[in-house]
């Protein structure tokens, strides 16, 4: 069992509880009793493990499991229930590893399957967790590692469907996306407040789209479980983050360096990156920009400072990406990728795991603009477009989908 697992069990239901707070008091102190609670069993639990006392480990994680299986905290709160049944998951995956360190394999087994039905799927972890190494030779055991590795995000997509062409709708009948001229007046003012021409520097399009790219990157800190409660523009988002010393998720962080291509008069939209599981609340946004010199989009990452060349060092757009991590295809991650400055990138753990999972579908605004998502505008969901592989329906029945990618990653027309 790695020590990521141990402390991750409660982080993501609190990173949700937290960032989707409301001001109704009795839902607050309903989170904050849970949280409470959950957390002294946590630490717990959590010291047990580390100094060996697995056997008194044991209670501690079964109350907690208990917890989890009794709670109606998703009721009342934004807690989702799919983050109560990840979380039991990775509870009943620790209660395995005490059991079979007991050398109580029978026990080791049940939480182990337990734990696989709810959702577990770290792969890698299971394969090579010492923990479990008195289970490996059983034939439940190999069963139960099957089914995680069936679930691992490459796998998933591998599996996923291919786009073509909707037969349903001529082309004069598909969504058309729509770019803010960078002449309008609040483009200019985005483009003066950031000084994005000295910003951008005299190089060619490409330096001066990865410029802009390392200038969002250092002075809009990511934090995905804050949602800043601004104007969802880049000079709001930019000063909310400078006044307080808060970072913001990574819609809002998108959102902003689409703004600033925007207003440099290079096309460019922020590009919702989804899962294929409906219950995996987990999404990541990025961008798309428009290259006049490479004639195609490019994949762009402002929360990781990160753009994907092939092996030839040609960046590549997000079809491209998604396409050769389908086929094995090679795929180099930028050498600048990191998060917040603190925590280098991987091609194998960023690519691989995290976002082949978010590339299963995309959703974008049809009309990129300023201000794109006000607080203040009613939004119409009918603004979104989709694009998904032929015969999966996403959970939001409310924007349009299509399954043509020459539509979706259409050149930006004049």
């Amino acid at each position: 069992m790695k020590d990521k697992d141990i402390t991750r069990c409660i982080t993501i239901l609190l990173v949700i509880a937290l960032s989707a707070a409301t001001t109704v008091d009795a839902q607050e102190q309903r989170m904050m009793e849970f949280q409470n609670v959950f957390s002294s069993y946590q630490s717990q639990y959590q010291g047990l493990m580390r100094s060996g006392q697995h056997r008194d480990a044991v209670a501690p994680l079964t109350t907690l499991v208990n917890l989890l299986d009794t709670t109606t905290i998703h009721l009342v709160t934004p807690i989702p229930e799919a983050a109560i049944k990840e979380q039991k998951g990775l509870l009943l995956y620790d209660l395995a590893c005490c059991y079979a360190l007991m050398g109580q394999k029978k026990q080791a087994l049940l939480a182990l399957e337990h734990s696989v039905e709810n959702g577990y799927k770290d792969y890698n972890n299971m394969v090579n967790d010492n923990d479990l190494r008195s289970l490996r030779r059983d034939k439940k055991y190999r069963s139960l590692l099957a089914q995680v590795q069936s679930r691992q995000p490459i796998y998933v997509l591998k599996r996923s469907a291919p786009y073509a062409r909707d037969a349903e709708k001529p082309n004069d009948g598909m969504p058309v996306f729509v770019y803010q001229p960078k002449e309008s007046m609040n483009l200019r003012m985005v483009r003066e407040y950031f000084k994005l021409d000295s910003v951008a520097g005299p190089g060619n399009e490409l330096s001066r789209i990865i410029n802009i790219l390392h200038f969002a990157h250092d002075h809009i800190r990511h934090d995905g479980g804050n949602r800043a409660f601004v104007e969802m523009d880049a000079i709001d988002i930019y000063n909310y983050c400078q006044a307080t010393g808060k970072g913001v998720n990574c819609r809002q962080l998108a959102l902003s360096l689409s703004e600033m291509y925007l207003s440099m008069g290079i096309p460019a939209r922020y590009v919702t990156c989804m899962p294929a599981d409906p219950d995996d609340y987990e999404c990541h946004v990025i961008n798309t920009v428009w290259s006049s010199e490479l004639n195609k989009w490019l994949y762009i990452d402002p929360t990781m400072d990160a753009w994907v060349t092939d092996e030839n060092g040609t960046m590549l757009s997000i079809a491209e990406v998604r396409e050769r991590l389908i086929n094995d295809r090679p795929l180099l991650l930028c050498e600048t990728a990191n998060w917040n400055h603190e925590t280098v990138q991987t091609k194998e753990n960023y690519l691989d795991h995290y976002m082949s999972k978010n590339l299963y579908y995309f959703v974008c605004k049809r009309v990129n603009r300023f201000n794109a998502e006000s607080m203040y505008r009613d939004n119409d969901p009918r603004d979104d477009i989709q694009l998904v592989p032929v015969g999966f329906v996403s959970a939001d029945q409310h924007c349009e989908a299509i399954h043509d990618p020459d539509v979706f990653w259409a050149k930006p027309e004049p």
